[in-house]
């Protein structure tokens, strides 16, 4: 039997364009105890000291960098230029978070952060009517709630580190109105309870899948962490959701069966890398570590043999690299081995990656080259989200 899960409130303000938030740990998350509390460090750039020489991985790091600048347009959106508007607002989203993750900020007299100012602001834009009184984001690039859950953890991400006091207002509010929207659309009633506690493709959606759920859970936690308190039924309901989609019978107890499985697109699906990657760190967001089917996800990929040419290797890529570290170990290390080795040998002259499979390269360069620089910069631990 599971207690609730909970996000603790935050009191801790910071002034505006430092990354100074305290992020909390996740009081009596499950009955194995509570987790420690921990402070981030401000983003910056990283450490330069005499004797630091960048390595192959940050010299790769900086020529995404470099071509994300390169691929942003006068109106603030990054771009693929061959591909025009397709899921812009989604795409500027995690291009924002790339540049964040390696320490850029949009008060940095940069090329960088100039670049990260014109996207937040482009996002932060009230003409989109719909947008901007509901705080749904899905519908202005019709990325739907895969969108929206992307732009809200990016939006939540840069709480307290916008360029002055006027970015930063705006920044909460809008994230403000797009949490509400995710919460509304978990409490929906499903066609079927094994689907409750999820999300999908709309905000009215009476089904769930993980891929979509992840996105909300991943924005809710970071919300939690710049002060905006998240319901205890929101968590409650979206763990139970999460553990019906580890792949594995249950015994009397609700106790999975299956030692070692992972997480499927539905309840009931057989698990795949992207989808188990993501389910493992959704649990570990909301402060489950200790689950068997934590335990039992790890170890599944652990076991697996990963490919550039996986369906999704970015999308599994971003999870993977995150939930593993936060297992440390050989879990930590294995993961950051196979993906720095695949991403530096896949990496294109320009600094883009282009997706190694047909599903992932029809999304673009703009995408592939985030999630890359999101996979490679989890050891820099700049971003929010990345910490416990």
């Amino acid at each position: 039997m599971m207690r609730s899960l909970g996000f603790p409130k935050s009191d801790h303000t910071c002034a505006p364009g430092r990354a100074c938030r305290t992020w909390l740990s996740l009081a009596a998350a499950l009955v194995f105890g509570v987790m420690r509390s921990h402070a981030a460090a401000p983003a910056a750039a990283r450490p330069v000291a005499p004797e630091f020489q960048e390595d192959k991985v940050d010299v790769a790091v900086d020529k995404g960098i470099a071509f994300l600048v390169r691929n942003q347009e006068r109106t603030g959106y990054f771009m693929d230029k061959e591909r025009g508007k397709q899921q812009e607002l989604a795409k500027t989203a995690l291009a924002l978070m790339a540049f964040a993750s390696v320490g850029h900020m949009p008060a940095d007299y940069t090329p960088e952060g100039r670049a990260m100012d014109r996207g937040l602001n482009i996002i932060l834009r009230p003409g989109d009517r719909n947008a901007a009184t509901s705080g749904y984001y899905g519908s202005r690039d019709a990325s739907s709630m895969y969108g929206h859950g992307i732009v809200t953890l990016a939006l939540t991400e840069f709480m307290g580190m916008g360029k002055d006091r006027v970015q930063d207002k705006l920044i909460r509010d809008r994230s403000m109105a797009a949490l509400d929207v995710i919460l509304r659309a978990q409490q929906v009633k499903k066609h079927n309870p094994r689907f409750q506690g999820g999300w999908r493709y709309q905000p009215t959606a009476t089904d769930s899948d993980l891929s979509v759920s992840v996105w909300q859970v991943m924005a809710l936690r970071s919300g939690n962490n710049a002060g905006i308190s998240i319901p205890q039924n929101a968590i409650n309901g979206a763990a139970v959701y999460l553990r019906r989609s580890y792949y594995s019978a249950r015994d009397n107890l609700g106790r999975p069966t299956k030692p070692v499985s992972g997480f499927g697109y539905q309840p009931g699906s057989a698990p795949n890398f992207p989808m188990t990657s993501a389910g493992l760190l959704a649990l570990q967001v909301i402060g489950a570590h200790r689950l068997p089917e934590v335990e039992g996800a790890g170890k599944w990929l652990l076991q697996q043999k990963i490919s550039y040419e996986d369906s999704y290797f970015f999308y599994g890529g971003y999870y993977y690299c995150q939930a593993m570290k936060k297992l440390g170990g050989e879990y930590a290390s294995t993961a950051r081995q196979t993906m720095e080795a695949i991403l530096l040998a896949n990496q294109d002259e320009d600094g883009s990656w282009t997706g190694g499979n047909s599903k992932e390269q029809n999304l673009g360069r703009i995408y592939s080259t985030a999630l890359g620089i999101l996979c490679l910069s989890v050891k820099y631990g700049y971003l929010p989200i990345y910490q416990d």
